[in-house]
């Protein structure tokens, strides 16, 4: 049986975007039909402008990947949400896309769906736990299932040990081969435990 997932994310200069592709992909070998989608970019321009590194990647990936709609959620049986950190907690662009989920959660559109969170940060105590248990906190008023990868695997531990989601430290570069395994393996994670629970 197929399941379908929703992988939502914001990313400024790439690193969660890069998160975002991998957990599709792991997904998307475990079998999953996946929708990847942006969350909305808020920032204006002259802020974008005044780094470098954002604006190559607002160009680059703007008619790259679609953005988030409420559809994408309604359609989905899983979720996967990513962020970068911003002072611990998850950046606006999610946050607000988020905050306009009311109806659907009213309707009772998300209880029971599994879910996951991943994130980057600048450096490794850069809030990356934190932001993720704040991210957490939306999943658990929508009544959704919350699916860390925690030890499961060895590879996660090469990863840098997040039992909470894949992370990565943008001041290393781009997510290193080992966490992009990682984020896979929560791609993958997810879309089994969705599969036996649609079972």
């Amino acid at each position: 049986m197929s399941v379908k997932m929703a992988v939502v994310y914001y990313s400024a200069t790439g690193s969660v975007h890069a998160l975002a592709e991998a957990l599709a992909e792991g997904a998307e070998k475990a079998g999953a039909e996946v929708r990847l989608r942006r969350a909305p970019e808020l920032a204006g321009e002259d802020a974008i402008d005044s780094n470098p590194a954002w604006r190559t990647y607002v160009d680059a990936t703007k008619l790259q990947v679609a953005e988030a709609a409420l559809e994408d959620l309604e359609w989905a049986d899983c979720y996967a949400f990513g962020t970068p950190t911003r002072f611990g907690l998850p950046a606006a662009q999610l946050k607000q896309f988020l905050d306009q989920t009311g109806a659907l959660w009213q309707a009772g559109a998300f209880v029971g769906k599994p879910v996951t969170s991943f994130t980057s940060s600048m450096n490794a105590h850069g809030g990356q736990e934190s932001t993720i248990l704040a991210l957490n906190n939306v999943f658990y008023h929508w009544g959704c299932l919350i699916l860390g990868p925690g030890y499961s695997d060895p590879l996660l531990l090469a990863a840098g040990g997040n039992p909470y989601g894949a992370s990565s430290t943008s001041n290393d570069g781009p997510p290193s081969e080992s966490v992009l395994e990682a984020a896979r393996y929560q791609g993958r994670l997810v879309a089994d435990v969705s599969r036996r629970l649609a079972a």
